[in-house]
């Protein structure tokens, strides 16, 4: 999985290519962690995230309530194969997904 961060002011955009799953969920976890923290909001840019598995969903549980006390999170340009593991998993009650 590739992970691309830009900051712009207290904005923090992340983009993943590839597949969010067991392997590379601990990466993800940890690039949240250290550009987080001083961000007043989150998106996750989805374009090019083929597959999305229960640890990746966890990662996002995760950030979604470390920013909830913030400006919040949201998720863009999500396929039809991820959109369809967040509905079935009811995250698509849960996130905020554009």
């Amino acid at each position: 999985m590739t992970i691309t961060t830009n900051k712009n002011d207290k904005a923090l955009v992340i983009a993943l290519e590839g597949r969010l799953d067991t392997m590379t969920a601990p990466e993800l976890e940890a690039e949240l962690n250290k550009t987080m923290g001083d961000a007043d909001s989150l998106t996750l840019d989805f374009a090019k995230l083929d597959y999305i598995s229960s640890a990746g969903l966890r990662v996002l549980l995760s950030a979604h309530k470390t920013m909830s006390g913030k400006g919040g999170m949201k998720i863009k340009n999500v396929n039809e194969i991820v959109q369809e593991v967040f509905e079935v998993t009811g995250f698509s009650d849960i996130l905020t997904i554009e």
